[in-house]
């Protein structure tokens, strides 16, 4: 099946906004000013983008779907409090397994991974440290995980912390109490929009690509979302002023935020510095030039080494889970964070690209001798909703239009498309079986028709921003 182009294929450039939508599928002129207003302060290396299912969560300081790249500063609030909540797809090499089997999978993954969570430590505090330090590495070798799927995560799943002190500095600077924190869960799935879904790969669109991707029709998919642990939403709230957060993360951060950054030394210029930054409103830069930049470098860095390797946590046990549910292995084709702060090169300079609900989209080009992607650039997670299909993606050659960067999902369009009777349901009466965290039984749920997911990724193809690898078909899910 073709993915119909819709609204042409011209990026509009909207009062320096490069924003990629559609007449069906339109960005929000409202929050199209939130993000003009959260960057006019900031020294921008190119236009802030906007990409589709475009929408504003109440819990963030900006908009989903934007990628903004600065030059000598960063701004944490450009992205999530959580850096390196991220999805992965992993392939089943057994046919479609009986409800039986997939109710006993679910049934060991909600008995592993409950809502709320246990209070009992997995970690000690040395292995906090060294998942911060070492990232994926450390969940490879802590759970048995053979090295070879690392190539499958972004960035081998590891930022280097060296030149910012490394794991010494990471000890001095890391607040015990976070640490301690951190200790008592060690992945997850979670509840709201959070999701661990069972799929079939229903239509292959590059069969070259998805060859190489080790993808083909028939095949049982297993794709999750998750966040980056408890570590990286500390960190997160940590190093700016962030408008929503747990009554114990805010009690938490009322002792340690003052401990952290008001009783360093350097005087009182530095000390109204750091209040401005990290205890006032709004979204400041902070120049990575000097300590005070390298800290936060520091502790941004250590977020994501974290969130790789609570991700690759997840894997094992849902590797584990597989092999005992459905007699089947389970071998990772992507890992890719949506919340992340990189060094990048914007017009060759320096520049830090914030994403915040958005992945990274390089090119083949961009990862020339890359031993998985070297072939097919990063790939991507397009997903719908668990009542449609979801996509598998890689960039396209215009990917740099968009800062490299690609919308993570495509619900708000979805949404916006069955409210105004665009779509309906699904004309094959396809279902999917829904587990949830407050019932013991799953629930059959009516699928949709792909209108609106096929409009979102409609967009970014016919922009030549991605390349619609292989459409999955969703037949359970927990959420």
């Amino acid at each position: 099946m073709r993915v119909d182009i819709i609204g042409g294929q011209a990026a509009a450039t909207r009062t320096g906004l490069t924003v990629f939508d559609s007449a069906e599928a339109p960005a929000d002129p409202e929050l199209l000013d939130r993000v003009r207003s959260g960057t006019e302060t900031a020294d921008l290396a190119a236009p802030p983008v906007v990409l589709p299912d475009f929408c504003h969560k109440g819990k963030s300081e900006m908009p989903s779907s934007i990628a903004v790249a600065t030059r000598g500063a960063i701004r944490p609030t450009l992205t999530d409090a959580a850096l390196n909540c991220g999805m992965a797809l992993a392939v089943l090499d057994v046919p479609r397994p009986s409800t039986a089997a997939v109710e006993e999978f679910y049934r060991r993954v909600r008995q592993r991974y409950p809502d709320p969570p246990r209070r009992h430590a997995e970690l000690t505090r040395a292995e906090v440290l060294r998942a911060a330090v070492e990232g994926a590495g450390f969940a490879a070798e802590r759970f048995g995980i053979d090295p070879a799927d690392l190539e499958r995560v972004e960035e081998f799943g590891r930022l280097p912390v060296e030149e910012y002190g490394g794991a010494g500095r990471a000890r001095r600077e890391l607040p015990w109490l976070c640490v301690q924190l951190a200790r008592l869960r060690f992945g997850g799935i979670g509840p709201s929009t959070h999701f661990l879904e069972l799929q079939e790969v229903e239509e292959v669109l590059e069969p070259g690509i998805a060859e190489h991707l080790g993808i083909h029709q028939g095949q049982v998919t297993v794709q999750y979302h998750n966040g980056g642990g408890v570590l990286t939403g500390q960190l997160g709230e940590l190093y700016a002023r962030r408008r929503a957060a747990s009554r114990m993360l805010r009690a938490e951060m009322a002792v340690q935020k003052p401990l952290t950054h008001l009783l360093r030394p350097g005087g009182p210029a530095a000390l109204r510095r750091r209040y401005a930054t990290y205890f006032r409103d709004g979204c400041p830069s902070v120049p990575i030039d000097g300590d005070e930049g390298r800290r936060v470098l520091l502790a941004q860095r250590l977020a994501m080494n974290y969130g790789f390797a609570y991700r690759l946590a997840t894997y094992a046990s849902l590797r584990a889970y597989a092999r005992s549910s459905f007699g089947a292995s389970l071998r990772l084709v992507v890992d890719s964070p949506h919340n992340s702060v990189y060094e990048e090169l914007v017009d060759g300079e320096p520049a830090f690209v914030h994403r915040h609900n958005a992945a990274r989209a390089w090119t083949p080009e961009m990862m020339a001798g890359h031993p998985a992607f070297a072939h097919t650039g990063q790939p991507l997670l397009v997903p719908g909703t668990n009542r449609t299909s979801s996509f598998l993606c890689v960039p396209a050659p215009q990917a740099h239009r968009s800062l490299y960067t690609a919308c993570h999902g495509t619900g708000s369009i979805i949404g916006d498309f069955e409210r105004s009777g665009r779509s309906g349901p699904d004309p094959r009466h396809r279902h999917t079986l829904r587990f949830t965290y407050d019932r013991a039984a799953p629930r059959r749920v009516p699928q949709l028709d792909d209108a609106g997911v096929d409009a979102a990724v409609a967009i970014l193809s016919g922009n030549g921003l991605v390349r619609p690898v292989a459409r999955l078909r969703p037949f359970a899910v927990l959420s």
